[in-house]
């Protein structure tokens, strides 16, 4: 394993060895998009607990070693990481109490999950499997410093962008645009298509077929350093 934190013991024990992502947990998911109410989750939690959160949070010890080659400054923990399956339907016109995915976000060590910087997303649902990195919903500080950034290291940016290895699995940066160049650039700027992004992020979607094989952490993990470049500029412009 690479230098930088070990897999503590702990996990190891907890966790079993990751053989891929059962059968009986996509179903699971299936059936509770079918019956999303309290009572029936109740009676099938234990269910839950065994064929949906216990494999993902295996897969999220797999990769532990997986990150320590490529992203060492990413926690990447089966609690922590693990997205619960109660939904916040607070501000929510869908009011169902709980999500009919499984999924994990992992940040830089010592930050939140959510949009506070660029990280990897994995999650798991009947019929779709998508994961991918970067920065979903910036904030309106972090993008002007992601466009400075851009502007001041257009070399670097386009680097990553057009590395052959990144086109291949990407195609692309996603997220949506700007229709004009944002405000304190030219129109004729040469980054003038990167400045208008307001997200920042890539992914790739596979068919649920391929999470239930054991070599899919390999997958997931090929992913993600394909993402690591992207994933690290954006959080050294944000920082």
């Amino acid at each position: 394993m690479a230098k930088g934190r070990e897999i503590p013991l702990s996990d190891l024990e907890l966790y079993p060895p990751f053989s891929g992502f059962p059968r009986d947990g996509i179903d699971f998911m299936k059936r509770l998009k079918r019956n999303n109410n309290r009572p029936w989750f109740e009676n099938h939690k234990e269910e839950y607990e065994i064929s949906v959160k216990l494999p993902m949070q295996s897969l999220i010890v797999a990769l532990q070693p997986h990150f320590e080659r490529f992203a060492p400054e990413f926690d990447i923990h089966p609690k922590k990481s693990f997205f619960r399956i109660y939904r916040d339907v607070r501000f929510s016109k869908d009011k169902t109490p709980y999500k009919t995915h499984a999924a994990a976000h992992f940040v830089l060590q010592g930050k939140p999950k959510g949009v506070e910087g660029s990280g990897y997303y994995l999650h798991i649902e009947p019929g779709e499997v998508f994961l991918g990195g970067g920065v979903y919903m910036p904030n309106g500080d972090q993008l002007k410093k992601i466009r400075k950034a851009i502007a001041g290291q257009p070399d670097k940016f386009l680097s990553i962008m057009e590395e052959k290895k990144f086109k291949r699995v990407f195609g692309k940066l996603q997220g949506e645009k700007l229709q004009r160049v944002p405000q304190g650039y030219e129109a004729d700027h040469p980054m003038a298509e990167w400045l208008k992004y307001k997200q920042f992020f890539v992914g790739v979607e596979w068919p649920e077929t391929k999470c239930v094989k054991a070599r899919f952490v390999d997958n997931v993990a090929g992913v993600f350093e394909s993402a690591t470049p992207m994933v690290r500029f954006l959080n050294e412009a944000m920082s």
